[in-house]
């Protein structure tokens, strides 16, 4: 199997080194590159087209929800996930909705963000159990008070299951053993969804359910 190419932002320089040494251990992951600022990061990525980007929000000159959004319009490709120091569901809400497809406080190990990077490049979205409650409290108010009866997007019975799962935080590995079916299954049932629905994202596809009151946390 290819490795995938990863591309890391990162400002404080022995933390960024320590990244790269931990990860290139691992040989499924290549390290396509590295930048300690926004501006330059996004230059590099859009011409380099890693498969994934991990991101710190914390970045001199643009911070990393704006380099996630300079990305998502110019490489919308290239995955990202952040990894931060920041563990508010507010700063989550605004990498998510940015177009990351995932969030990580820099305190986990390499084994995590190694796990993290495999479940975004299988279609998934990562959130820290720690700030995953939290951010989905944080849009109880977006959570119709009336449930609909209809099913505006045309999901199938399997697709609003695994939607639903996903609303309880559910990884795609998690949905797969609850419902007795394979990884790669549960991320074509997530890919049609999406199209349907008209988003990119686990979260979006949550937070549109939640308005029309198609799921409930």
């Amino acid at each position: 199997m290819e490795a995938t190419r990863l591309y890391l932002v990162e400002d404080q320089p022995a933390l960024l080194k320590n990244l790269v040494k931990a990860l290139s251990l691992f040989p499924e992951l290549t390290i396509a590159g590295t930048a300690q600022e926004g501006e330059r990061a996004v230059e590099e990525i859009c011409g380099l087209k890693p498969q994934l980007v991990l991101l710190d929000l914390e970045l001199p000159g643009i911070d990393g929800i704006q380099v996630t959004r300079q990305l998502k319009r110019r490489a919308p490709e290239v995955e990202i996930l952040i990894l931060t120091s920041f563990d508010d569901e507010t700063k989550v809400y605004e990498a998510i909705q940015a177009g990351a497809s995932g969030y990580l406080v820099k305190r986990v190990g390499p084994e995590k963000i190694r796990a993290a990077i495999q479940e975004v490049m299988e279609g998934g979205t990562v959130l820290e159990p720690i700030i995953a409650k939290r951010f989905w409290n944080y849009f109880q108010s977006v959570q119709s008070s009336k449930r609909s009866e209809e099913n505006p997007w045309g999901l199938s019975a399997v697709e609003l299951d695994v939607l639903r799962y996903v609303t309880k935080g559910l990884s795609n590995a998690e949905v797969g053993r609850v419902m007795t079916l394979e990884r790669r299954t549960v991320r074509t049932h997530l890919t049609h969804l999406y199209r349907k629905m008209g988003v990119n994202t686990h979260v979006e596809a949550v937070v549109l359910a939640l308005r029309h009151g198609i799921v409930e946390l």
